[in-house]
């Protein structure tokens, strides 16, 4: 092979491996186009359906769950005992400085309803953990339909999580609307924003991690575990 054929070959491979280089490049460069486009859109969906949560006109259920954030939800769901939406009613993920009493006084409720139909849980550190202190409770008390009260954006997930700790029951979303997302521009609320995304995040990693079969701590404080929560 003379000196000029293997420059000539020399720079045909050089070429080809630029050539390919750009491809790669390209094809990197769509995907993540597309990956992000993909999450843009559900994003937005996401934000949608949570903005089009509504709660039921006429709840009703054998109990009530609320999972703790703040006492606008621990309010609400204590206006739905006192209205008979249930019998019963858990608030989940309570701190466990804090008492049955000091809600009580916070909500304005009298010492009987507590008494004879709020129950208290102090085990569970995040949803996961609501999930599984409310899948102890309604096996505990026979419950086949239980209305649900949380924020309107972090409901999605909380129906995740709960119908994957408690397989067969019906779960009643009572979404609490901290922000009206339909008819402000929440896009421009850097806090609102925030709030969003973080949640949409969960979500989808809550989403992947059931897709994959994974299996999730089980969220509560102590090492007492119903078998939902130590069958996930």
């Amino acid at each position: 092979m003379s000196e000029g054929d293997d420059t000539r070959r020399r720079a045909t491979l050089v070429r080809r491996h630029v050539s390919l280089r750009r491809r790669l490049v390209r094809l990197t460069f769509y995907v993540l186009l597309l990956v992000a486009g993909s999450a843009t859109a559900g994003f937005l969906y996401f934000a949608d359906s949570v903005a089009s949560l509504q709660p039921p006109a006429n709840p009703k259920a054998d109990a009530i769950v609320v999972l703790t954030g703040g006492f606008q939800r621990i309010d609400q769901a204590v206006e739905l005992l006192k209205a008979g939406a249930g019998k019963r009613l858990l608030i989940s993920g309570v701190h466990p400085s804090t008492t049955g009493g000091q809600i009580r006084r916070n909500t304005q409720s009298s010492a009987d309803l507590f008494k004879c139909c709020v129950d208290i849980g102090h085990d569970a550190i995040d949803t996961i953990g609501n999930a599984n202190e409310t899948a102890s409770w309604i096996r505990d008390n026979g419950y086949r339909s239980i209305l649900v009260v949380t924020n309107n954006y972090h409901m999605p997930r909380s129906l995740l999580e709960l119908r994957r700790a408690n397989p067969g029951i019906d779960f009643i979303a009572y979404p609490v609307v901290n922000s009206d997302l339909k008819s402000t521009n929440w896009l421009r609320n850097p806090i609102v924003l925030k709030t969003i995304l973080l949640e949409y995040a969960k979500l989808t990693i809550a989403s992947a991690r059931d897709a994959l079969g994974a299996h999730p701590a089980s969220g509560l404080r102590t090492e007492k575990k119903d078998a939902g929560a130590a069958a996930n």
